[in-house]
């Protein structure tokens, strides 16, 4: 099987000719950049750039898909939120003040595709799928609509107001699910093969689960709707307390970092949920030497994982061998 085909083998319920290994997030790394020249800051600003280091996770790495974009700002700069320049080093970052409170009424631009860099990204699609064609699926991410709210006001009052006034919440939430949705249509467009989604504010560890569950679940949902492709659903942390909801938004494979109990997920959302994960990226990928990664990997497998991937994104320090290791055992299963 090619890539594509062992990916989507996975996802169909099939027999793959081997487990698949690539990641839900970011998978650049310094290490990357050099191999194939292409460098932060213009990683994340310029289409050409992007799609070279997009492209490093299968001509470097050999996983078995690519993904693009490296930050979690794109939507929030097009809908209005300023960005901090992550440098040579780091991710952008969304700089304050924010342009809402929570008192606000908040206006979804009708330009919003055209807006800051989303029509870089757009570009970088493109230039995958001319590369890659269907060999390889591209994996496009989006941004869910509680971490798109706490964007546009601030994460904290945000979560201050999950307590105290929910209500007001709902028009950030309407405005972050709308705004993934359109730009996860537009990334298929372009040619993404799967949608990931990363929602890290509505985890868990800062939210309560009956907020996720009577709050941001229909919004998540929502922006699921009309993707016609693959989803991933990343959330942060242990979600083993609202992960039978994350299974209910129609995402067909969760994200799972090793916090989190894939048999739990197993249990609470059934045999048709594919998942994905979980070997942690601080401790063991980033820090560990090359049998502490194959010992997480074949740990992560053993607990019901159907994907092996880091369970977050990827430290740019993280050492290449590290990850050509986690691939090895992929391949041995």
């Amino acid at each position: 099987m090619n890539a594509k085909e062992r990916v989507m083998a996975v996802i169909n319920h099939q027999k793959p000719d081997r487990m698949p290994c690539f990641c839900a997030n970011s998978t650049v790394t310094y290490e990357q950049m050099e191999k194939v020249q292409a460098f932060w800051p213009t990683g994340h600003e310029k289409g050409e750039d992007m799609a070279k280091q997009a492209l490093a996770a299968y001509t470097v790495l050999g996983f078995d898909a690519v993904r693009v974009p490296f930050c979690q700002t794109f939507e929030a700069e097009a809908l209005g939120c300023g960005v901090k320049s992550g440098g040579t080093e780091g991710i952008p970052g969304i700089a304050h003040p924010s342009p809402y409170t929570l008192n606000d009424t908040p206006i979804f631009p009708e330009d919003f595709l055209s807006r800051g860099r989303i029509p870089e990204l757009l570009k970088a699609i493109r230039i995958l799928k001319k590369e890659l064609k269907d060999e390889v699926p591209i994996i496009a991410g989006i941004i869910g609509p509680f971490t798109i709210a706490g964007a546009l006001i601030d994460t904290v009052p945000l979560l201050k107001a999950s307590f105290k006034s929910p209500e007001k919440m709902r028009p950030f939430l309407e405005i972050g699910q709308k705004a993934g949705n359109m730009l996860a249509k537009a990334m298929i467009e372009a040619g993404a093969d799967i949608i990931s989604c990363e929602d890290m504010t509505a985890s868990p560890d800062l939210i309560a689960p009956k907020t996720y569950r009577d709050y941001e679940m229909h919004y998540q949902t929502a922006q699921f709707e009309g993707i016609t492709v693959p989803k991933i659903l990343h959330i942060c942390g242990n979600v083993d307390g609202i992960v039978a909801w994350m299974g209910q938004t129609g995402a067909e494979i969760l994200s799972l970092e090793p916090k989190a109990s894939a048999k739990t997920a197993r249990e609470k959302c059934g045999p048709d949920i594919i998942l994905m994960g979980g070997v942690d990226t601080a401790t063991t990928l980033f820090m560990k030497d090359v049998e502490t990664v194959r010992a997480g990997s074949e740990e992560s497998i053993a607990d019901g994982i159907q994907m092996l991937a880091p369970g977050c994104a990827v430290a740019p320090g993280t050492p290449i061998e590290n990850l050509l290791a986690m691939l090895e055992v992929a391949k041995a299963h």
